[in-house]
Formats: C-alpha cells, sequence, structure tokens
C-alpha cells in the first residue's frame, strides 16, 4: 500500500476526526480510504445511469460489434 499525504483545511480534519469517533473508520487513514471508495462507486453509478439514459435516447450502436468497429476505421 502507498502512503499519500494531502493537506486538508481544518474543518475537513474536524470531520474526518468526528467520523473516526462515531466508528466510520479505525483511524484517519481509514476514514479517508473509505470515502474514496464510497466516491469511486457514485462515480460508478452515474456512469451506468449515464449509459442507461442514453440507451433510453438511442444514442447507441446496435449489431456486429466487429462489423461496426470495421466500418469505423
Amino acid at each position: 500500500m502507498t502512503t499519500l499525504s494531502v493537506p486538508v483545511p481544518p474543518k475537513l480534519e474536524e470531520l474526518v476526526n468526528s467520523l473516526v469517533k462515531r466508528g466510520y473508520g479505525a483511524n484517519k487513514a481509514d476514514v479517508v480510504r473509505k470515502a474514496l471508495e464510497l466516491l469511486a462507486e457514485e462515480e460508478a453509478i452515474k456512469t451506468v445511469r449515464e449509459a442507461q439514459q442514453e440507451v433510453r435516447d438511442g444514442k447507441v450502436l446496435k449489431g456486429d460489434i466487429r462489423r461496426l468497429i470495421k466500418n469505423m476505421l
């Protein structure tokens, strides 16, 4: 595992400390790791929702993927 040092404003440090005290993580690093994992999950969900909307809007390619790629080249 790599160590990353990130300066944070006092309000965020207070939030992290509060989350540790409330049991959201074993320590500050654990809380920050969990927060980053949640952010990554939110981004993945957002991407899926955008793709679903594109399907609803008809912005998808249909057919044989090999033929579509060949036609694009």
